[in-house]
């Protein structure tokens, strides 16, 4: 799911308008997770089945849906996957068919799904269904079938710390916070420091309509405080926080390590503190023709804890958020086929006036050779829309 103030509203370019499409998302082909790697990142949080309109419109208009899948943790966790890092999304899930195609298509992107838990109780696993039009717009609809699903079981009782410690870094977001008494706390004892605890991830991912009261800005404050490296739109702080400007926001979170400002258009800054100092890394968005502008936050994120993972400088982890977000901008799904490794180092090893000039379009992501990465440092359409 995209997180307001991400990279999902990356320029698109005004010569070509924003594409709707009926085209399923592309999936990869089944990958079973490597056992014997050790695990990188763990992503705990809901996943629901999705169901993506046949046609623009109304969802009273809709006549038909396709079935894929959506969840801002196992977003983050198939798109990590599918970029080569061993990955672990755990959950609980129906037991129910629903249940069952979560974790078989999560698994296929070679997801780690062995910690997920079916619910014995009877709770089922949630669904929803959106509409094609961008989240910010006043036009577009989500209708959750979430309330009482098994995730929203998940508590510091049912959640295996060894299992949530396994990786170097653990992954969450806001909505988990939002889902019930239980997650909450299951997030709030996630975000006291401790020892043995991995780097913890935190995306804030507000979602207005999942609070049952006006507690959610104080709750999300007090969790980003308790991380090591948060994710966080600019138009989130100013509606959580009354927060105004990148700078404005690490004065109000100066705890984590590392903090990025998602701005739409305007791209995304990060503060990296080191022996009390932060430094700081503005990267422009880049110019994408958007066939669906949902899941780009999911995927910045993706895109940029893995070049952390790799031992990247900053400004290179903010072009691969921004090159990860691209690819599902330019998809019709929440998650889908990240560029090769060597087709995305290519394009986040352009110089500035080329990243600028650099325009993306359906069919980007498999258009990896060398010749068209190259090209694109004089031609951006080299490596623009079919």
């Amino acid at each position: 799911m995209m997180s307001p103030g991400a990279p999902g509203r990356q320029k698109p370019d005004s010569r070509r308008p924003h594409r709707q499409t009926n085209e399923e998302p592309r999936v990869p082909a089944p990958v079973a997770a490597d056992p014997t790697s050790p695990t990188e990142v763990v992503c705990l949080g809901e996943s629901m089945v999705t169901f993506l309109p046949s046609r623009p419109g109304r969802l009273a208009d809709v006549p038909a849906f396709t079935r894929t899948i959506g969840g801002a943790e196992s977003n983050v966790a198939c798109a990590l996957a599918a970029a080569g890092h061993p990955v672990k999304w755990i959950s609980r899930v129906g037991a129910d068919g629903f249940g069952d195609h979560l974790v078989e298509a999560i698994g296929a992107y070679g997801v780690d799904t062995s910690a997920v838990r079916r619910d014995a109780d009877g709770r089922p696993t949630g669904i929803y269904f959106r509409t094609a039009t961008d989240r910010s717009t006043t036009a577009h609809e989500v209708a959750y079938y979430r309330a009482g699903s098994a995730a929203s079981a998940m508590s510091p009782d049912t959640m295996d710390r060894a299992d949530l410690f396994s990786g170097r870094v653990l992954h969450l977001s806001g909505i988990t916070a939002a889902l019930s008494d239980d997650c909450l706390a299951l997030m709030r004892e996630l975000a006291e420091p401790r020892p043995g605890r991995p780097l913890l991830s935190f995306d804030v991912n507000h979602r207005p309509a999942l609070w049952r009261d006006d507690s959610g800005p104080d709750v999300l404050l007090a969790i980003a405080r308790g991380a090591d490296l948060v994710f966080v739109g600019d138009d989130e702080a100013a509606q959580l926080w009354d927060l105004h400007s990148p700078r404005a926001i690490r004065a109000a979170l100066p705890e984590p390590a590392v903090l990025v400002v998602k701005a739409g258009a305007d791209g995304a800054t990060a503060f990296v503190r080191e022996d009390g100092t932060d430094t700081v890394t503005s990267v422009p968005a880049l110019a994408v023709d958007v066939v669906a502008p949902v899941g780009a936050g999911d995927a910045f994120a993706a895109g940029f804890l893995s070049a952390t993972l790799r031992g990247l400088p900053t400004g290179a982890r903010l072009r691969h958020g921004h090159l990860m977000a691209a690819a599902v901008l330019t998809d019709a799904g929440d998650v889908c086929v990240p560029p090769a490794r060597a087709h995305a180092d290519r394009l986040a090893a352009l110089d500035d006036a080329a990243w600028g000039a650099l325009r993306l379009g359906p069919g980007w992501t498999s258009e990896g050779t060398t010749s068209e990465a190259t090209d694109s440092a004089t031609s951006p359409e080299a490596v623009a829309t079919s």
